[in-house]
């Protein structure tokens, strides 16, 4: 039976377990409530005590997706806006890491199902803002426009990486060349604005 610090799993936790597994693999609509049951280890009455309908169990997966605050005195560089957003992507690639699963269930259902996407661009609008915190934590005197243009970029980079990342089980090493010179690219276009001139 799945543990999780040192204890077994609750029924609901079971639940949730097997139906992110199924979700990611065949899909939320190819699942049956049944499979998740027999996969959780609980009758299927169990599945619809906790979770009236399946929308039900793709909602409460979505509020799973762990927040990751970015501690900015362990990424940020100051002055170094390059060395600051690669330990910031290094950061952003761990916490993927943690969810790679969660992850591939919310980039395979984003298209049908509102509550998905509107994770997804929580995440982004997150990634965002930790890019904005470490570009302008580096680089103080950035205008605060360049700042979010590039934070911008940032994520965006991010997003693509992590969105493709269950197509390629290398990811790592597939992406890390690229987005290494993309950011060294955004780093060299910052460096370049004068913050006296408006």
């Amino acid at each position: 039976m799945p543990q999780r610090k040192g204890r077994a799993l609750s029924a609901k936790d079971r639940i949730l377990a097997a139906a992110e597994t199924l979700f990611a693999v065949s899909g939320f609509d190819a699942t049956p409530t049944s499979r998740i049951a027999e996969v959780a280890g609980v009758p299927k009455a169990l599945v619809h005590y906790y979770f009236r309908r399946k929308p039900d169990l793709l909602a409460a997966l979505v509020e799973r997706l762990p927040e990751h605050p970015v501690d900015l005195e362990t990424v940020v560089t100051p002055g170094d806006v390059a060395a600051s957003l690669r330990a910031l992507v290094a950061e952003l690639d761990a916490h993927h890491d943690d969810s790679t699963l969660l992850s591939h269930l919310l980039w395979r259902e984003a298209d049908t199902h509102p509550a998905v996407r509107d994770a997804l661009h929580a995440r982004f609008g997150r990634t965002e803002g930790h890019a904005r915190a470490v570009i302008t934590a580096a680089r103080p005197d950035c205008p605060a426009a360049v700042a979010e243009a590039a934070a911008t970029l940032v994520a965006l980079a991010v997003g693509y990486r992590h969105s493709v990342a269950r197509h390629h089980p290398d990811w790592p090493a597939a992406q890390a060349d690229r987005l290494a010179a993309e950011v060294e690219l955004i780093a060299r276009a910052i460096n370049t604005f004068d913050p006296l001139v408006k």
